[in-house]
């Protein structure tokens, strides 16, 4: 449970400077857990923001903003501490969603919060051409794998496109081991041809960092190497790749291109808009 109390007269317009505004983030839970991507939460965590005092006007008002978003994924991260795979975050989409009629191609996009990003973005992409997302933000690998039946075979698709690698090098669930992370890719593929689905799989995008794990200094390098294993396992196994990387990499050849992005890992509508053309050939090609 994770509650949010406002206090103090916070005024929001530009011209306005508030007394006091603060927040106080209280997280009670049964037992601490570890979000990787902001900090350990204890049973009871109090963060203190005086906007006049403390940090001034403006930068006052971002950090309570940021402190709200750390307690809405605190709270998700605990929620997933018992559910690592967090299998239940689609039960219901799951449930309501009826058998393929008999021609009907389904198409499931697997992957973390650059899909779920994308279905929020772009959500006609998905509806107008029938493509199912589920992607879950800040999962690796060893996650999609645990959800792949409930969230991929259950569905009875006629393909999957995986997208997986970004959270394994930022290290979101344990230390980064690209062995790792290939045979979780391999097992998921398995996985499909086993149950007779087509499989596509797609390269990790271009990050040079990531803002929650500012120590890994050599993302850029970790990625690449990735994603020429996942490149080179697809073409030995005559299984379609589609390179976001080459797309999508900036000048230097290391960064997301700031004209896709925002923060440096997620695509903006911009970014999707070159994504959509290539994955889409892709799938029609495979179908």
């Amino acid at each position: 449970m994770c509650a949010v109390l406002f206090k103090g007269d916070c005024g929001w317009e530009e011209e306005k400077d508030p007394d006091l505004c603060y927040a106080m983030l209280f997280v009670q839970i049964e037992n601490s857990c570890f979000f990787p991507d902001i900090f350990v939460c204890l049973p009871e965590l109090m963060l203190i923001l005086k906007n006049r005092n403390m940090l001034g006007k403006r930068i006052g008002q971002w950090a309570l903003l940021a402190a709200i978003s750390c307690c809405l994924s605190i709270g998700e991260a605990c929620a997933q501490k018992k559910d690592f795979g967090n299998l239940a975050r689609y039960s219901k989409e799951n449930a309501m969603l009826p058998k393929p009629a008999k021609k009907e191609k389904r198409v499931v996009f697997l992957g973390n919060s650059i899909t779920e990003g994308w279905v929020r973005t772009h959500p006609d992409f998905f509806k107008t051409n029938g493509y199912i997302g589920r992607g879950i933000s800040g999962q690796t690998s060893y996650q999609f794998l645990l959800r792949f039946r409930e969230d991929v075979i259950n569905l009875s698709p006629a393909l999957v496109v995986i997208n997986a690698g970004t959270n394994d090098v930022a290290e979101n669930t344990n230390p980064y081991n690209e062995d790792y992370t290939l045979g979780n890719i391999v097992s998921m593929v398995e996985l499909a041809k086993v149950n007779k689905i087509k499989v596509i799989l797609t390269s990790v995008l271009p990050a040079a960092a990531f803002k929650w794990r500012m120590e890994i200094k050599d993302a850029p390098q970790k990625i690449q190497a990735l994603n020429t294993r996942i490149k080179a396992y697809a073409e030995a196994n005559k299984i379609p790749f589609v390179d976001y990387y080459q797309a999508m990499v900036s000048a230097d050849n290391k960064a997301l291109n700031s004209r896709y992005t925002k923060d440096g890992v997620h695509p903006t509508g911009e970014g999707y808009d070159v994504m959509e053309p290539l994955i889409k050939a892709a799938i029609e090609k495979a179908l």
